[in-house]
Protein backbone atom coordinates (compact mmCIF):
# COMPACT_ATOMS: atom_id res chain seq x y z
CA UNK A 1 0.00 0.00 0.00
CA UNK A 2 1.02 3.82 -0.84
CA UNK A 3 2.30 5.14 2.48
CA UNK A 4 3.20 8.54 3.26
CA UNK A 5 6.31 9.16 1.57
CA UNK A 6 4.45 7.80 -1.84
CA UNK A 7 1.32 10.18 -0.84
CA UNK A 8 3.44 13.53 -0.01
CA UNK A 9 5.26 12.55 -3.72
CA UNK A 10 0.99 12.67 -5.17
CA UNK A 11 0.63 15.83 -3.32
CA UNK A 12 3.83 17.47 -4.98
CA UNK A 13 2.59 16.19 -8.22
CA UNK A 14 -0.60 17.66 -7.57
CA UNK A 15 0.56 20.77 -6.59
CA UNK A 16 3.33 21.09 -9.37
CA UNK A 17 -0.15 20.54 -12.15
CA UNK A 18 -2.64 22.10 -10.29
CA UNK A 19 -1.83 24.60 -7.82
CA UNK A 20 -4.12 27.98 -9.30
CA UNK A 21 -4.98 26.34 -12.20
CA UNK A 22 -9.11 25.82 -12.50
CA UNK A 23 -10.66 22.86 -13.65
CA UNK A 24 -12.75 22.61 -17.27
CA UNK A 25 -13.77 19.20 -17.54
CA UNK A 26 -14.11 16.24 -15.39
CA UNK A 27 -14.68 12.51 -16.18
CA UNK A 28 -15.52 10.38 -12.67
CA UNK A 29 -16.02 6.43 -13.40
CA UNK A 30 -19.04 5.05 -13.18
CA UNK A 31 -17.49 3.06 -9.73
CA UNK A 32 -19.55 4.02 -6.94
CA UNK A 33 -17.06 1.44 -4.58
CA UNK A 34 -13.98 4.38 -5.43
CA UNK A 35 -16.61 7.31 -4.72
CA UNK A 36 -18.06 6.35 -1.53
CA UNK A 37 -21.58 5.56 -3.48
CA UNK A 38 -21.58 9.57 -4.66
CA UNK A 39 -22.99 9.90 -8.28
CA UNK A 40 -20.38 10.00 -10.18
CA UNK A 41 -22.29 12.87 -12.01
CA UNK A 42 -22.28 14.95 -9.37
CA UNK A 43 -19.18 14.86 -8.41
CA UNK A 44 -18.63 16.10 -11.77
CA UNK A 45 -20.50 19.20 -11.54
CA UNK A 46 -19.51 20.04 -8.15
CA UNK A 47 -16.08 20.19 -9.36
CA UNK A 48 -16.10 21.78 -12.81
CA UNK A 49 -15.28 25.63 -13.14
CA UNK A 50 -13.31 25.13 -8.96
CA UNK A 51 -10.14 26.62 -8.89
CA UNK A 52 -7.44 24.83 -7.08
CA UNK A 53 -5.64 26.67 -4.03
CA UNK A 54 -3.74 24.02 -2.25
CA UNK A 55 -2.38 20.27 -2.56
CA UNK A 56 -2.80 19.35 0.79
CA UNK A 57 -1.55 15.80 2.73
CA UNK A 58 -2.41 13.96 6.37
CA UNK A 59 -1.15 11.07 6.34
CA UNK A 60 -1.91 8.42 3.92
CA UNK A 61 -5.04 11.24 2.64
CA UNK A 62 -4.88 13.99 -0.12
CA UNK A 63 -7.14 16.67 -0.87
CA UNK A 64 -7.36 19.78 -2.95
CA UNK A 65 -8.71 22.82 -1.34
CA UNK A 66 -10.60 25.17 -3.95
CA UNK A 67 -11.70 28.53 -4.46
CA UNK A 68 -15.24 27.24 -2.10
CA UNK A 69 -16.42 24.18 -0.85
CA UNK A 70 -16.78 21.00 -1.04
CA UNK A 71 -13.33 20.05 -1.28
CA UNK A 72 -11.86 16.75 -3.31
CA UNK A 73 -10.51 13.88 -0.62
CA UNK A 74 -8.30 10.98 -2.59
CA UNK A 75 -7.24 7.93 -0.38
CA UNK A 76 -4.88 5.99 -2.55
CA UNK A 77 -6.00 2.49 -1.01
CA UNK A 78 -3.56 -0.66 -2.27
CA UNK A 79 -2.75 0.64 -5.80
CA UNK A 80 -4.42 4.21 -6.44
CA UNK A 81 -1.62 6.90 -7.43
CA UNK A 82 -2.06 10.29 -9.19
CA UNK A 83 -0.71 10.89 -12.99
CA UNK A 84 -0.18 13.28 -15.56
CA UNK A 85 0.83 13.06 -19.01
CA UNK A 86 4.75 13.66 -18.20
CA UNK A 87 4.92 12.10 -14.31
CA UNK A 88 7.12 9.15 -14.25
CA UNK A 89 5.73 5.81 -12.95
CA UNK A 90 6.80 5.37 -9.60
CA UNK A 91 8.29 1.88 -9.33
CA UNK A 92 7.84 0.78 -5.78
CA UNK A 93 6.80 -2.63 -3.99
CA UNK A 94 4.33 -1.36 -1.90
CA UNK A 95 3.06 1.35 -4.64
CA UNK A 96 0.70 0.53 -7.97
CA UNK A 97 1.75 -3.07 -9.75
CA UNK A 98 0.28 -2.01 -13.23
CA UNK A 99 2.40 0.08 -15.48
CA UNK A 100 -0.10 1.68 -18.38
CA UNK A 101 1.94 3.74 -20.91
CA UNK A 102 -1.63 4.52 -22.58
CA UNK A 103 -3.55 8.12 -21.96
CA UNK A 104 -5.82 8.01 -20.52
CA UNK A 105 -4.62 5.30 -18.16
CA UNK A 106 -6.61 2.20 -18.55
CA UNK A 107 -7.95 2.40 -14.57
CA UNK A 108 -8.63 6.26 -14.56
CA UNK A 109 -11.14 6.48 -12.22
CA UNK A 110 -11.39 10.68 -12.00
CA UNK A 111 -9.93 12.77 -14.53
CA UNK A 112 -9.27 16.54 -13.72
CA UNK A 113 -8.55 19.07 -17.10
CA UNK A 114 -7.37 22.05 -16.72
CA UNK A 115 -7.67 25.58 -17.76
CA UNK A 116 -3.82 25.45 -19.25
CA UNK A 117 -4.20 22.28 -20.65
CA UNK A 118 -2.79 19.77 -17.80
CA UNK A 119 -4.41 17.06 -16.60
CA UNK A 120 -4.71 15.39 -13.53
CA UNK A 121 -5.67 11.62 -13.23
CA UNK A 122 -6.22 9.45 -10.26
CA UNK A 123 -5.64 5.81 -11.36
CA UNK A 124 -6.64 2.73 -9.13
CA UNK A 125 -6.81 -0.56 -11.25
CA UNK A 126 -7.67 -2.47 -7.77
CA UNK A 127 -10.51 -0.32 -6.79
CA UNK A 128 -9.33 0.06 -2.97
CA UNK A 129 -8.86 3.80 -3.40
CA UNK A 130 -11.65 6.28 -2.28
CA UNK A 131 -12.62 9.55 -3.83
CA UNK A 132 -14.40 12.04 -1.21
CA UNK A 133 -16.14 15.56 -1.28
CA UNK A 134 -15.85 16.84 2.00
CA UNK A 135 -16.74 21.01 3.16
CA UNK A 136 -14.12 21.00 5.23
CA UNK A 137 -11.45 17.92 5.18
CA UNK A 138 -9.16 18.58 8.68
CA UNK A 139 -12.40 18.69 10.53
CA UNK A 140 -14.44 15.83 9.35
CA UNK A 141 -13.97 12.18 9.20
CA UNK A 142 -11.43 10.47 8.14
CA UNK A 143 -8.92 12.81 8.55
CA UNK A 144 -10.27 13.78 12.08
CA UNK A 145 -9.87 10.75 13.34
CA UNK A 146 -6.18 10.24 12.40
CA UNK A 147 -3.14 10.59 14.99
CA UNK A 148 -0.04 12.79 14.25
CA UNK A 149 1.88 12.83 10.75
CA UNK A 150 4.92 12.14 11.29
CA UNK A 151 6.11 14.61 8.58
CA UNK A 152 4.14 17.78 9.53
CA UNK A 153 3.65 17.60 13.32
CA UNK A 154 6.03 14.69 14.91
CA UNK A 155 5.47 15.18 18.44
CA UNK A 156 8.27 15.98 21.41
CA UNK A 157 9.71 12.78 23.38
CA UNK A 158 7.43 13.17 25.90
CA UNK A 159 4.43 13.77 24.15
CA UNK A 160 5.34 11.16 21.70
CA UNK A 161 6.34 8.62 24.75
CA UNK A 162 3.01 8.59 26.84
CA UNK A 163 1.42 7.87 23.61
CA UNK A 164 3.16 5.11 22.91
CA UNK A 165 4.00 3.76 26.47
CA UNK A 166 -0.48 3.90 27.48
CA UNK A 167 -0.80 1.42 24.90
CA UNK A 168 -0.88 -3.00 25.87
CA UNK A 169 -0.14 -4.13 22.38
CA UNK A 170 2.61 -4.91 20.33
CA UNK A 171 4.60 -1.96 19.04
CA UNK A 172 4.36 -3.17 15.83
CA UNK A 173 0.58 -2.94 15.75
CA UNK A 174 0.62 0.30 17.51
CA UNK A 175 3.07 1.74 14.87
CA UNK A 176 0.37 0.30 12.44
CA UNK A 177 -2.70 2.25 14.27
CA UNK A 178 -3.61 5.28 12.18
CA UNK A 179 -5.26 6.81 15.00
CA UNK A 180 -1.54 6.80 16.55
CA UNK A 181 0.66 8.03 13.62
CA UNK A 182 -1.20 8.90 10.52
CA UNK A 183 0.73 7.92 7.55
CA UNK A 184 2.73 4.85 9.07
CA UNK A 185 2.32 1.44 6.85
CA UNK A 186 4.05 -2.11 7.07
CA UNK A 187 6.98 -1.30 5.28
CA UNK A 188 7.91 2.19 7.35
CA UNK A 189 6.97 0.19 10.53
CA UNK A 190 9.33 -2.57 9.46
CA UNK A 191 12.23 0.16 8.79
CA UNK A 192 11.76 1.78 12.24
CA UNK A 193 11.60 -0.80 14.20
CA UNK A 194 14.71 -2.17 12.39
CA UNK A 195 16.88 1.11 12.57
CA UNK A 196 15.49 1.71 16.38
CA UNK A 197 16.90 -1.66 17.19
CA UNK A 198 13.54 -2.28 19.00
CA UNK A 199 11.66 -5.95 18.58
CA UNK A 200 8.25 -5.35 17.05
CA UNK A 201 6.73 -8.35 19.22
CA UNK A 202 7.23 -6.00 22.41
CA UNK A 203 4.31 -4.65 23.98
CA UNK A 204 4.43 -0.87 23.80
CA UNK A 205 3.76 -0.18 27.30
CA UNK A 206 7.28 -2.19 28.46
CA UNK A 207 9.43 -0.04 25.82
CA UNK A 208 12.11 1.79 27.98
CA UNK A 209 12.63 5.34 27.35
CA UNK A 210 15.38 5.06 25.56
CA UNK A 211 13.78 2.50 22.98
CA UNK A 212 10.96 5.10 23.08
CA UNK A 213 13.03 7.61 21.76
CA UNK A 214 14.70 5.39 19.51
CA UNK A 215 11.46 5.09 17.64
CA UNK A 216 10.92 8.36 17.60
CA UNK A 217 14.12 9.61 16.01
CA UNK A 218 13.92 6.60 13.55
CA UNK A 219 10.39 7.93 12.52
CA UNK A 220 11.90 11.26 11.98
CA UNK A 221 14.39 10.40 9.89
CA UNK A 222 12.84 7.58 7.95
CA UNK A 223 10.07 9.62 6.73
CA UNK A 224 12.46 12.65 6.57
CA UNK A 225 14.77 10.85 3.86
CA UNK A 226 12.33 8.71 2.13
CA UNK A 227 9.91 11.92 1.21
CA UNK A 228 13.28 14.20 0.22
CA UNK A 229 14.21 11.52 -2.61
CA UNK A 230 10.51 11.77 -3.44
CA UNK A 231 9.97 8.01 -2.76
CA UNK A 232 12.20 6.71 -5.32
CA UNK A 233 13.47 3.10 -3.60
CA UNK A 234 16.43 3.00 -5.60
CA UNK A 235 17.62 6.24 -4.01
CA UNK A 236 16.58 4.93 -0.54
CA UNK A 237 19.96 4.29 1.75
CA UNK A 238 21.04 0.91 0.55
CA UNK A 239 21.23 -0.64 4.21
CA UNK A 240 17.69 -0.08 4.84
CA UNK A 241 15.67 -2.88 5.55
CA UNK A 242 13.11 -1.99 2.56
CA UNK A 243 15.45 -3.29 0.20
CA UNK A 244 15.33 -6.95 1.73
CA UNK A 245 12.07 -7.28 3.81
CA UNK A 246 9.83 -8.29 0.47
CA UNK A 247 8.89 -11.91 -0.32
CA UNK A 248 9.23 -13.93 2.79
CA UNK A 249 12.63 -15.07 1.32
CA UNK A 250 14.31 -17.56 4.17
CA UNK A 251 18.06 -16.43 2.76
CA UNK A 252 17.27 -12.64 2.71
CA UNK A 253 19.86 -10.64 4.89
CA UNK A 254 20.93 -7.08 5.40
CA UNK A 255 24.05 -5.02 3.46
CA UNK A 256 25.73 -5.62 6.81
CA UNK A 257 24.55 -9.66 6.62
CA UNK A 258 22.16 -10.16 9.11
CA UNK A 259 19.43 -12.80 8.71
CA UNK A 260 16.07 -11.65 8.13
CA UNK A 261 13.14 -13.31 9.30
CA UNK A 262 9.54 -12.76 8.91
CA UNK A 263 6.35 -13.00 11.35
CA UNK A 264 2.87 -12.28 11.68
CA UNK A 265 1.50 -9.58 13.88
CA UNK A 266 -1.66 -8.71 14.35
CA UNK A 267 -2.28 -10.08 10.60
CA UNK A 268 0.45 -8.24 8.95
CA UNK A 269 3.38 -9.64 8.24
CA UNK A 270 6.99 -8.38 9.83
CA UNK A 271 10.22 -8.65 8.88
CA UNK A 272 12.83 -7.74 11.49
CA UNK A 273 16.49 -8.84 12.27
CA UNK A 274 16.80 -10.86 14.89
CA UNK A 275 20.26 -9.82 15.57
CA UNK A 276 19.61 -6.45 16.00
CA UNK A 277 16.11 -6.23 17.40
CA UNK A 278 15.81 -9.31 19.59
CA UNK A 279 14.71 -8.43 23.23
CA UNK A 280 15.34 -10.10 26.72
CA UNK A 281 12.21 -8.66 27.67
CA UNK A 282 8.98 -10.86 27.01
CA UNK A 283 7.94 -10.34 23.60
CA UNK A 284 3.92 -10.66 22.41
CA UNK A 285 3.91 -13.39 19.30
CA UNK A 286 6.36 -15.54 18.58
CA UNK A 287 9.20 -15.15 15.85
CA UNK A 288 8.72 -19.15 14.49
CA UNK A 289 6.01 -20.59 13.75
CA UNK A 290 4.28 -23.14 16.39
CA UNK A 291 2.13 -26.20 15.85
CA UNK A 292 -1.85 -25.26 16.10
CA UNK A 293 -3.43 -25.90 19.20
CA UNK A 294 -6.34 -27.70 19.68
CA UNK A 295 -9.82 -26.12 19.96
CA UNK A 296 -10.35 -27.03 23.24
CA UNK A 297 -6.95 -24.83 24.20
CA UNK A 298 -7.96 -21.88 22.18
CA UNK A 299 -10.95 -21.56 23.52
CA UNK A 300 -9.24 -21.84 27.18
CA UNK A 301 -7.27 -18.48 26.39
Amino acid sequence: MPELPEVERGRRLAEATALGRTIVGVEVAADRIVCCDQDPREIEAVLLGSAVRAACRHGKQLWLEFDRPPHLLIHFGMTGALQTRTSTHLALESGPKVKDPSWPPRFAKLSLKLDDGGELVFTDPRRLGRIRLRTSPRTEPPISELGFDPLLGMPGRAEFAARLQARKVPIKSLLLDQSVAAGIGNWLADEILYQAGVDPRLRADRLSGDQVEAIRLAIERIVATATLVDAEKDRFPKDWLFHVRWGRNADARTERGEAVQHLTIGGRTTAWVPARQESRSKPIGRSRPKKQDSPQKRQTR
